[in-house]
């Protein structure tokens, strides 16, 4: 009986750890043979949950979508970072989710073992929200509407203000990223016929329902997050920057983010630097202060206002009393 139990266990962690099962598969995780796995599922059945069968040689089983969410079965580790997660969606950027996040935090936390709510309570208490720039918020449908276009490739019509004003566009969706602060579609441009990123908090929404579906395209770079990455740092600027530091990339990396520029090796003691800014001035000091020698390699505008800054500072320096000896 308690073997039996707990296979039915294991089985109901499997269909929910994956979308498509076959028999055989799952046989051969359980270690039991295609006639007990055929038993294990009926079992699931008549417990309410509903697992949905394909018949045939390329058949196989699915957690099927049922009229009520099924528990799910998560082992020590899931459970944490489900709690922490949560915990970080109650103070995100998702409008609309801070509550619901909220309600699912506290019945979660009132199952937990006690070994992981002490965990959980000690992350809690180490931890407040720092106060800041409040980033733009997006809509949690709004959000997975998109995500589900991207999945299902379904052509969306958007509403998307844009640096040229408000505009209606048809696009491809690709995939969402996100950095710490920001939401970003990529799509293709059916107007265009090129690759462009889109901030979701400047989507008012899509025109109508998902569109017909189409066929997905080749990324335009291997590394999505990447491509992404350099959209957001560079184009949407007046100023273009690329900047030569004199150190290792793994010196420089932990002092930059994704989302404010992209960094790239050139050798072992040096690494070039990609960013953007509408003013020169708040380029310059926020190269200055990364801690390490650099030059610049583009814009040349931004030299002499380094030169200005660097005088601005000296005189400041001087004015605020003599220095210091070691």
């Amino acid at each position: 009986m308690w073997e039996t139990s707990a296979r039915l266990l294991r089985l109901l962690s499997l269909l929910q750890a994956r979308a498509d099962w076959t028999g055989a598969e799952l046989a051969e995780r359980l270690k039991v043979g295609l006639r007990t796995v055929r038993r294990d599922i009926d079992r699931l059945r008549d417990l309410g949950y509903p697992v949905d069968a394909t018949p045939g040689v390329a058949g196989g089983y699915r957690l099927g979508v049922g009229a009520a969410l099924p528990p799910l079965l998560l082992d020590d580790e899931e459970a944490v970072a489900v709690v922490i997660s949560l915990h970080t969606a109650a103070t995100g950027s998702v409008a609309g989710l801070e509550e619901s996040a909220l309600r699912a935090l506290t019945k979660l936390q009132q199952v937990l073992p006690s070994r992981l709510r002490h965990r959980v309570s000690a992350f809690q208490a180490a931890t407040v929200p720092l106060a800041g720039a409040a980033a733009p918020a997006v809509s949690a449908d709004l959000l997975t509407g998109l995500a589900a276009a991207c999945r299902d490739r379904r052509r969306l019509r958007l509403r998307y203000q844009g640096r040229g004003g408000l505009s209606e566009r048809e696009v491809e969706p690709h995939r969402l990223v996100h950095t710490p602060r920001r939401w970003y579609l990529l799509a293709w441009d059916v107007a265009k016929e090129d690759w462009r990123t889109f901030r979701v908090d400047r989507i008012d929404g899509p025109l109508g329902m998902p569109g017909a579906r189409f066929e997905p395209r080749t990324p335009p770079a291997p590394d999505v997050a990447a491509y992404v990455s350099r959209a957001i740092t560079s184009a949407p600027y007046r100023y273009q920057a690329r900047i030569l530091f004199h150190a290792p990339l793994e010196a420089v990396a932990p002092q930059t983010s994704a989302g404010a520029g992209r960094l790239e090796a050139v050798d072992a003691n040096t690494c070039l630097y990609v960013t953007g800014s509408n003013a020169l001035d708040e380029l310059a000091i926020y190269i200055a202060v990364k801690g390490f020698d650099f030059e610049v390699l583009d814009p040349p505008e931004l030299v002499p206002v380094l030169r200005e800054v660097f005088d601005r500072l000296r005189r400041a320096a001087e004015r605020s009393g003599p220095p210091t000896t070691p």
